[in-house]
């Protein structure tokens, strides 16, 4: 396989560095100097290894030493991210990007104050302090060391932080809270000029693939793991970290946290999806008014709405800074977030930052699932599914273990009246009340962001047997996809397991296209339009639903969807429907036909033909580390065959034209793709979106590309004689 980018070099550097053998891999280099820099004493202690793809192999002495060198790595591969994200969770992304972020910032603040988690950090357990205290050397040490790197805004970092970011997807439950009542709430009539929603590079769009496979259904007897998050790109790093104290975890770590968020140790792995779960819930608070204060009924009761000031600092124009002050108001429910008819609304939702963060790590050194559910007991996962395999021979699923207990009378996914002590949460569940799978007898366990009920097949969790709020999601097109690929399948191995999570069939193109198709049936003979769209409509009819970056059915599949996808929602929200049945149902022969040669006019403008390859508009364009999307169609790129998650595609690439481009080019998607074989030795395979490095001038910022692309994983250096050879630079951070 050809690396695309920066290809030159490697081959070089590899020759000028001998692998220096078994012990150094994972080990301290024996010549160290006592580092002058305080931030930076236990560099002595830590060995960075990066391998020929770049990625960073940590070994610390101690589980501290490890965390302080894998931050440091993280740092060293793409610093900016690291502090774009902290300022995002600590509510100080207006201090970097203005006023246009000021109610972002807010957001976040209703829920995470810095006094708060500075109290937090005072009461945690004495192994999870020292943790962040080394997570906060490790990167103050880094910025000593790198005077050259100047940070927007976090130019020193306090181990209490660490809290404010206590699970691997940025923002959480918080982003559910909406900006736009927010502002009109706690804003004034200026405000409406402000940006109404996070910007896109912060975005991280949900979804995720994990499939597991028992190990009857393997060719090599040993339970298989697919770990697919779908993710906005360069969104985490792929790394290794390992101590000699047990520690030793491998997979993807959000940037700037100290814990592998979806990988695997030397017996087990875990794979998290997004959940649709409902956890989250508004209470719609009945307020009297008695003088100045203000009360909310709750039963025969009236209490206070509770007050309290934030302020929040923002970069003028011209650099300096200003401050605007807000009032912000609570019940016992949570933040008031919005009025709505005459009635405050408060929010409530997971607020466990020492658990989460607790659970987060202690995961990673689970050695068994006994182990690793005594760890989920913590209950601080609010928003992930969990699909897991150990060496043991185990599968299962996992639902979310942040369940309130409610009244299943109540609709929780509309506000509910919050003066009713009825709606009140009255616990959390037990863990065996929720969904679950253990050892299914089918031998294989998905999910696609789809609920649980579909998760084994008829071996799934039943619906009936739990409460509605359990799940809000439904099936989805890749759920259906994961089955078609999954069952009744006894022989996987890598490869196989590789071929199924980049099967190319679409399965929402099944229903579409030939209702789209008896559409242009339906024309009278003679029309203009039936004449326009034959041979259009002669591809389709030929084609087999399957993505391709040469298919050319693939593209006006594709471009006609993306047509109508805005106006279905819409037509499909007010009626209540998913928006698949509104594209067969709700839109009309006339739209669909309508949206097809407004597909072939837009091709035949762009690119002088409707006969478009699908790769040639669906591209791979890497970006700097400046997080700004600034795609050019006359710069490098590189095709990718698979499509939109929207379609059923397993492998998610999310793209769109650009201003200025006519092609598209993918932003989120497959990110990091894993997947392992639990035998006596882990085998593993995986590969990053781009290039492990966010700096445009390093070899490894587009050495993957076309591994990406092409779904052609490499070996994962998981084991110390597995490095032998591979071994770009051995270091210590100082």
């Amino acid at each position: 396989m050809t690396k695309f980018f920066l290809t030159l070099g490697v081959a070089c550097v590899m020759a000028m560095v001998p692998s220096r053998g078994l012990t150094a891999a994972f080990s301290a280099p024996s010549q160290t100097a006592a580092p002058a820099k305080p931030h930076c004493a236990r560099a002595e202690q830590v060995s960075i290894v990066r391998d020929d793809w770049g990625i960073a192999h940590v070994h610390g002495v101690s589980d501290a030493d490890a965390v302080f060198g894998m931050i440091y790595a993280q740092a060293e591969d793409d610093f900016n991210r690291i502090e774009m994200n902290y300022l995002t969770a600590l509510g100080r992304l207006s201090e970097a990007e203005g006023e246009k972020t000021l109610f972002q910032d807010l957001r976040s603040r209703l829920f995470i104050k810095e006094a708060d988690l500075k109290a937090l950090y005072g009461s945690s357990p004495g192994w999870l302090r020292q943790l962040m205290d080394t997570w906060s050397e490790g990167l103050n040490c880094y910025l000593l060391s790198h005077p050259s790197v100047k940070p927007r805004v976090l130019t020193h970092f306090e181990p209490w932080m660490a809290l404010s970011f206590s699970e691997g997807s940025i923002g959480g439950d918080i982003e559910r809270v909406a900006l736009d009542p927010l502002r009109a709430f706690y804003g004034s009539a200026q405000d409406g000029r402000l940006a109404a929603t996070l910007p896109e590079r912060l975005k991280e769009p949900s979804g995720s693939n994990g499939f597991a496979i028992a190990p009857r259904n393997t060719s090599a007897g040993h339970a298989l793991l697919l770990i697919n998050p779908h993710t906005s790109f360069y969104f985490r790093s792929e790394l290794q970290v390992s101590s000699d104290e047990g520690l030793n975890a491998y997979g993807a770590t959000t940037w700037g946290q100290f814990f592998i968020y979806q990988g695997f140790n030397a017996h087990l792995g875990w794979m998290h999806t997004s959940s649709g779960v409902d956890n989250v819930d508004v209470f719609a608070e009945s307020i009297v008014r008695k003088g100045d204060r203000i009360f909310y009924r709750y039963g025969r009761e009236l209490r206070p709405v509770k007050s309290d000031r934030i302020t929040i600092s923002y970069r003028m124009t011209d650099g300096s800074m200003a401050n605007r002050s807000f009032t912000t108001y609570a019940t016992h429910h949570g933040p008031v977030i919005q009025a709505e008819n005459g009635r405050l609304l408060s929010i409530a939702l997971m607020q466990k930052p020492i658990e989460a963060l607790s659970q987060s790590y202690l995961l990673t050194k689970a050695v068994d699932y006994a182990a690793f559910m005594k760890v989920m007991e913590l209950k601080a996962n609010s928003s992930n599914n969990t699909i897991y395999a150990d060496g043991s021979g185990n599968i299962a699923y996992l639902h979310p273990q942040f369940i309130p207990v409610r009244d299943d009378r109540f609709d929780f996914t509309h506000v509910v009246d919050g003066s009713d002590p009825a709606t009140d949460w009255k616990g959390l569940h037990a863990l065996n009340e929720v969904p679950s799978l253990l050892n299914p007898a089918n031998g294989w366990i998905m999910n696609t962001n789809n609920w649980p009920y579909s998760a084994a097949g008829p071996e799934s969790p039943k619906r009936e047997s739990f409460p509605k709020y359990m799940d809000t999601y439904g099936e989805n097109p890749r759920g259906l996809h994961a089955v078609r690929v999954l069952d009744a399948r006894q022989d996987f191995t890598l490869d196989s397991l590789r071929d199924a999570a980049f099967d190319s069939y679409l399965p929402a193109f099944e229903k579409l296209i030939p209702a789209l198709i008896q559409s242009f049936d339906r024309l009278p003979v003679g029309s203009s339009l039936r004449a326009s769209l034959l041979d259009p409509i002669l591809t389709l009819r030929a084609w087999d639903y399957r993505w391709s970056r040469y298919s050319v059915a693939t593209t006006l599949s594709v471009l006609w969807g993306d047509e109508l996808w805005e106006k279905a929602k819409q037509e499909a929200d007010e009626e209540g429907l998913p928006t698949y049945d509104a594209l067969l149902s709700l839109v009309t022969d006339q739209e669909k036909l309508q949206a097809l040669q407004a597909v072939k006019d837009r091709l035949e403008r762009d690119f002088r033909t409707w006969h478009v390859p699908w790769g040639d508009i669906n591209r791979f364009q890497r970006v700097t580390d400046d997080i700004v999307q600034q795609f050019v169609d006359a710069s490098p790129s590189y095709p990718v065959g698979f499509t939109s998650s929207r379609w059923g595609s397993l492998a998610s690439y999310g793209a769109r034209r650009y201003p200025g481009t006519n092609k598209y080019y993918g932003t989120s998607g497959n990110s990091f793709v894993a997947m392992v074989e639990f035998g006596p030795k882990i085998k593993a395979r995986a590969v990053t979106a781009g290039g492990e490095s966010g700096d445009p001038a390093a070899l490894h910022f587009g050495d993957q590309i076309e591994r990406y692309a092409e779904g052609a994983l490499r070996d994962v250096y998981f084991y110390p004689e597995d490095l032998v050879g591979h071994i770009e630079r051995e270091y210590r951070p100082d």
